[in-house]
């Protein structure tokens, strides 16, 4: 074969739109799901970095990933394993790494520890090698209806905790110190982040994966920051961008021969590189 033929195969199994019509209807599922999580991890994204809790991301991740293998293995609810690996993993960040310098050494020690019982958990499973792909990297076609009742009940319930704190949490994510003087509780807040922030992890694992997570939560709100620092605008800018990157990556892949985080996180990041450029420009 030359190498203009190989070329050639690699761009159609990359980029493939052969009865596109009839695959489309395969993610009428993944498209809502995808909708409704790029606005959660929007949302949830812009507090991220105002407290620097990126790293905090990547570490729920993995054990989330953990969870979620062991369920696979144990013929459980996928999500709810999920669920309860993230929401173990905020747990124990919120409680044991109050300090940044601790937190971050405490998360690149669960992180290894996660990763490895999740391949361990994924090696024992006996089923298709698809299911345990996709817990890495995201599949566009494994969101059931049962499993989207499942994110979208999860999601609805991180609204409306983001709802209820979200003047107080902006306040105490800008400047604690004076957060805590005027009397708002600081720590509390923290406490109910972390638990956010474990669900929002939780339900995106779902769609890219538990090692491309940050695409979905961080990027976006990473590019809105770069063009405006208004607490209004932010967050909307924020939710379109995830939104954008996460239905555009599914649309993408649907007729490729290949997973769909990497069109998720190269849409990201192109949106990413504009902002950044924008503001460089302003500047």
């Amino acid at each position: 074969m030359t190498a203009l033929a190989q070329s050639a195969d690699v761009w159609g199994r990359v980029l493939s739109f052969d009865h596109y019509g009839e695959l489309l209807v395969l993610v009428r599922n993944s498209l809502i799901a995808g909708a409704v999580l790029g606005l959660v991890g929007g949302l949830v994204g812009t507090f991220v970095l105002m407290r620097d809790l990126a790293f905090a991301v990547h570490g729920i991740s993995e054990l989330s990933f953990a969870g979620a293998a062991a369920a696979l293995l144990l013929g459980a609810n996928v999500v709810g394993g999920s669920v309860a690996g993230a929401l173990t993993a905020a747990a124990v960040i919120g409680t044991m790494g109050v300090a940044a310098r601790d937190r971050n050494s405490l998360i690149g020690v669960l992180m290894p520890f996660g990763l490895g019982l999740g391949v361990l958990f994924l090696a024992l499973y006996p089923g298709r090698s698809a299911n345990k792909f996709g817990l890495l990297t995201g599949q566009i076609v494994a969101i059931d209806t049962p499993r989207l009742s499942w994110l979208t009940g999860i999601s609805v319930f991180v609204l409306v905790c983001l709802a209820v704190v979200w003047r107080p949490l902006a306040f105490a994510s800008v400047d604690p110190d004076v957060a805590a003087a005027r009397g708002v509780p600081v720590r509390a807040l923290s406490a109910v982040f972390m638990l956010v922030l474990g669900l929002a992890v939780a339900a995106s694992v779902q769609i890219v994966g538990a090692l491309l997570v940050l695409a979905l939560i961080c990027t976006p709100a990473a590019a809105a920051l770069r063009v405006t620092a208004s607490p209004v605008l932010a967050p909307i800018l924020s939710v379109v961008f995830a939104v954008v990157s996460v239905l555009g990556g599914i649309l993408l892949a649907l007729g490729a021969a290949v997973p769909i985080s990497p069109y998720v996180t190269t849409l990201s990041f192109v949106i990413y590189l504009v902002c950044r450029l924008i503001g460089a420009r302003r500047a």
